[in-house]
């Protein structure tokens, strides 16, 4: 539009010297008179686009100002930490298509925002109250040994819940750091061929004061499996689940974990009969900090952090783990993994 506008204006020029030439008999050289008409074609569209401009433009920047200066003030907010931002984009004619998707994308970006901040508000929420319960233990012990008339066995008794909410919170802090680590990717992932089935095998008898103390039966089938991965990081998950089941087994219950292959993968499974999921509680099992039963969970000193880092770890290898569920029934996990993984690719993909 702009150059058929110039072309108009060269036009009417040309015409214009020409008709000035004859009415006053001067006939200069063609490339003078070239010249001269680019000269005052210039001058006249230049003329021409001032004054539009002077008339046009002031209302077209503040119709503009008008569309852009709420995505400006949204954006100042959010920049605030202000993620209620809403913007309407509902706009008329060609501003919709101009600036629609800029909307759309900041109304999205501050939707996101807020989660995230909502879930950075819970997390230190719950790391404050998982670290405050030991603490207060530890406090409140340490101020009854004070007291010079407790009885030996007394003194012996409060030592020791110190020293398990020590451990408590020590393994706290642990998890964190880890789960941390793995968030951030920073954690070393070294593959390599090694056996799985003994690892596994290696850390069900480490367990065994654990269910032989409970009485519980293991059934165990391992079949002779060569994997390529982290062992010890895999280590991890597979120590979580057993303590997890053994754990939540009731004393005389019963445990089934096997190993098996299955085309260029690996499926593990572990089986218990204890006190089971709810339905509700099973889609949000896997979230940091998140217990089913708060008070029945702290009695058996979990943090809600383990299952959280097992799934990070098997994510890391490119491989599933999930649940199978009813309350009072038991709990089944099943993780799948490659025999021959790639690292995961980075989160926020």
């Amino acid at each position: 539009m702009v150059l058929l506008s110039f072309a108009a204006v060269f036009t009417a020029t040309f015409f214009l010297t020409a008709f000035g030439y004859r009415l006053i008999g001067l006939y200069p050289p063609a490339y003078l008179a070239q010249m001269i008409t680019s000269l005052l074609g210039l001058i006249f569209g230049g003329l021409i686009v001032s004054a539009v401009s002077a008339r046009f433009l002031p209302r077209f920047q503040a119709q503009q100002a008008g569309f852009i200066r709420p995505i400006i003030e949204a954006m100042e907010r959010i920049s605030r930490g202000d993620f209620d931002v809403r913007l309407d984009d509902d706009f008329p004619g060609r501003e919709a298509e101009l600036l629609g998707d800029v909307v759309k994308s900041v109304n999205k970006m501050a939707l996101e925002l807020g989660r995230l901040e909502q879930m950075r508000q819970e997390f230190i929420s719950d790391v404050s109250h998982e670290i405050q319960s030991p603490l207060t233990s530890i406090r409140g012990f340490a101020q009854a040994l004070h007291d010079d008339g407790l009885l030996p066995e007394e003194r012996h008794h409060f030592l020791t819940i110190i020293e398990t909410e020590s451990t408590r919170l020590s393994r706290l802090t642990d998890n964190l750091l880890r789960l941390a680590s793995l968030d951030a990717e920073q954690v070393k992932f070294a593959p390599k061929p090694y056996r799985l089935d003994r690892q596994i095998r290696d850390l069900i008898l480490a367990a065994e004061p654990q269910w032989s103390g409970k009485g519980i039966d293991l059934d165990v089938s391992l079949a002779d499996v060569t994997i390529t991965a982290d062992e010890d990081l895999l280590s991890q998950v597979w120590s979580n689940l057993i303590h997890n089941a053994i754990k939540f087994t009731p004393d005389g219950g019963s445990i089934r974990i096997s190993l098996r292959r299955r085309d260029d993968a690996i499926e593990f499974c572990i089986a218990d009969t204890g006190i089971g999921i709810p339905e509700e509680d099973q889609a949000r099992i896997f979230e940091r900090f998140y217990k089913v039963d708060r008070s029945r969970e702290r009695s058996k000193e979990g943090s809600g952090l383990g299952l959280s880092i097992a799934r990070k770890i098997v994510q890391l290898h490119r491989g599933t783990i999930r649940l199978q569920s009813k309350a009072g029934s038991g709990t089944t996990f099943i993780v799948s993994l490659p025999l021959k993984p790639q690292p995961a690719e980075p989160a926020g993909q």
